[in-house]
């Protein structure tokens, strides 16, 4: 495996037979939870950015050795997606008590996936961007929406 695929599979991750994508998305998930207890939203932010950014590299890169334009077991884009929808969903604040935690995990990680699988708007269009941007710019919009629908969620009293 190349260092490529290793980093835009996330080290195999994105070659599970199923739902690469939202076992992927999980695996961000359990990753961001401590993540976050340690160093709140903005050290969520920092990673989700690094991965963001490192991210259109490996998948450029790792576009060009498979020839395909979106290859499906490349996951990076998920991870950084779903890092994004966490660090934004606590801007105003962790959660009080450890239901409203788990419930905005959770509606982080659900959220993520039904605009990153449905991509309304602008979803949609940043998938047309050419090579590494055109395959993360789709998951970080996706990302932005759930954090926000979370953050405003959070921040109405709801979760």
């Amino acid at each position: 495996m190349t260092n490529f695929a290793q980093f835009a599979t996330a080290f195999g991750i994105g070659r599970v037979r199923q739902a690469p994508g939202t076992v992927a998305s999980l695996v961000a998930v359990l990753i961001a939870v401590p993540v976050m207890y340690f160093t709140g939203w903005i050290g969520m932010a920092v990673i989700a950015l690094a991965t963001t950014a490192f991210g259109v590299w490996v998948a450029d890169g790792y576009g060009l050795e498979t020839g395909i334009a979106d290859p499906q077991d490349c996951v990076i884009d998920e991870f950084a997606g779903q890092w994004i929808a966490c660090a934004i969903m606590n801007i105003n604040g962790p959660a009080e008590d450890l239901w409203s935690g788990v419930a905005r995990f959770v509606l982080a990680f659900l959220l993520f996936r039904l605009f990153d699988i449905a991509k309304p708007g602008l979803v949609k269009k940043a998938e047309n961007l050419r090579g590494g941007l055109g395959i993360m710019a789709d998951d970080v919009l996706a990302g932005v929406i759930a954090g926000f629908v979370v953050f405003l969620a959070a921040y109405s009293g709801f979760v």
